[in-house]
């Protein structure tokens, strides 16, 4: 592609300072360079409900990252809509802490609008959503920033077994992932959540996007851009509970394959040409039947079977054209992903009203 095809956002964030040594390492056309001072990484914290775990996480955070010299960080927790003592604690914990900064939802948007709302607000050129509860280790943290540096623009971070979890859910998420890649676009990594290291280009273009119904795993991955992974074995919660049940992981899951996929409205298609092929070659058989066997046409049994499947076939039929036109019906009303009560900075902070 030429240079003058570009448009003039994308060739701002392809531009490369001038006048640096690119010899220091690996991927130097990425302009990162490890001395640099001013580097900010961003971690966007989702909480609900999470009063007794949140100095938990800050102790560990701080603990792992202000160990790197050369890297300034924020927290930027997103409150959404906690019912317990979260936000008065996280208040209190940023008094002492002025690289905490704290967006408050009006009400629970869910953790997919939460995110949003925290890769929203972001000031970071290295951003890291991650889990309050510590199943995702912040010392992975520097061996992703490592992958950075080296010229990759995402670092997954992907488990190596999911023995933290039950067994239902171990089945329930192999299945899905399995169904979800055969039939949807583009494929989503196996045992990775929405843990894992972003350059600010892979967060302009998430913000780029216009959909209000937000699929975050599938998001992060039709954005693209040069990926690469660090395992890691999750470990149970520090303390609290999980907020998803099995009815929002199922939703959640026909909310991923909806997003990114018409398949299941091509399989009623395919299955509605199926039975009708079926029920015309049966008819021609009990045609022949008649004419030549002098057999009777089958009794009210057979008729009832037949009625009550097809029944069965068009509601299931109806209820997946539904989940499409639902979506439809959701996307078409514009309305914003979020809505933000308030938000809290530092002392200092450049955004402080």
């Amino acid at each position: 592609m030429r240079t003058a095809d570009v448009p003039r956002k994308q060739k701002e964030l392809c531009q490369v300072s001038e006048g640096k040594d690119y010899s220091k390492f690996k991927g130097n056309e990425t302009g990162r360079f490890r001395d640099e001072k001013d580097l900010i990484l961003s971690l966007v914290v989702p909480v609900y409900n999470e009063a007794e775990t949140v100095s938990l996480f800050l102790d560990r955070v701080d603990g792992v990252l202000s160990g790197i010299s050369n890297i300034k960080f924020e927290i930027v927790f997103v409150n959404d809509g906690s019912t317990d003592e979260t936000l008065e604690r996280l208040l209190t914990l940023q008094k002492a802490d002025s690289r905490i900064r704290i967006v408050d939802l009006s009400r629970n948007f869910g953790k997919e609008a939460a995110l949003t709302a925290g890769i929203q607000a972001v000031t970071g050129r290295i951003v890291v959503p991650i889990d309050v509860d510590l199943q995702d280790p912040p010392e992975l943290i520097v061996e992703m920033i490592e992958k950075w540096y080296e010229g990759y623009d995402v670092v997954l971070g992907r488990r190596l077994n999911r023995d933290s979890d039950s067994f239902c859910k171990r089945l329930s998420a192999s299945w899905y992932y399995r169904i979800h890649n055969k039939i949807a676009d583009p494929h989503i990594h196996e045992n990775v959540g929405d843990f894992r290291l972003m350059d600010h280009a892979v967060i302009d273009a998430l913000r780029s996007l216009p959909e209000s119904r937000r699929f975050m795993k599938g998001l992060f991955a039709w954005v693209g851009f040069k990926t690469t992974f660090v395992d890691y074995t999750r470990p149970k919660r520090s303390a609290g509970s999980s907020k998803f049940n099995g009815w929002r992981l199922w939703n959640f899951a026909l909310e991923g394959i909806t997003s990114f996929s018409i398949a299941p409205l091509r399989l009623w298609g395919y299955l509605g040409c199926i039975v009708a092929l079926i029920s015309m070659l049966y008819g021609v058989f009990i045609i022949l039947c008649v004419m030549f066997l002098g057999r009777s046409v089958p009794g009210y049994a057979s008729i009832l079977v037949a009625v009550v499947f097809l029944g069965g076939v068009q509601l299931i039929g109806i209820g997946v054209i539904g989940e499409y036109l639902g979506r439809t019906y959701l996307e078409s009303k514009r309305r914003p992903v979020y809505v933000v009560r308030s938000v809290y900075e530092p002392e200092g902070h450049p955004n402080e009203s």
